[in-house]
């Protein structure tokens, strides 16, 4: 019998983080220049930064350093509503589009 080593694709918050960025990305690509420079840009990048970060403490050796980037992508969770809150306030997301 082959011992099957975990894969960050056997991740299931990996996978979600990472299909959600595709998702804000797909919308924000849509808007118009002012809302993608002011708004779409740093919602972007906050949603890239969840599977980001959930990647590179997948890569990590130590625990410490592990948690050090499940932490920050948590905190990318928390920055990517508040854009996603803006981006509802702001008429540039409708309630179906809105993603958290």
């Amino acid at each position: 019998m082959q011992n099957k080593y975990l894969q960050l694709n056997d991740l299931s918050a990996y996978k979600i983080a990472f299909h959600l960025s595709n998702y804000v990305w797909d919308i924000v690509i849509k808007w118009d220049w002012f809302s993608k420079k002011h708004v779409g840009e740093q919602f972007v990048e906050a949603a890239d930064s969840i599977s980001a970060n959930i990647a590179e403490g997948f890569g990590r050796y130590h625990k410490k350093d592990k948690i050090k980037f499940y932490r920050y992508s948590q905190g990318s969770v928390k920055e990517s509503f508040d854009w996603n809150e803006k981006s509802k306030v702001r008429k540039l997301l409708n309630d179906e589009q809105s993603v958290i």
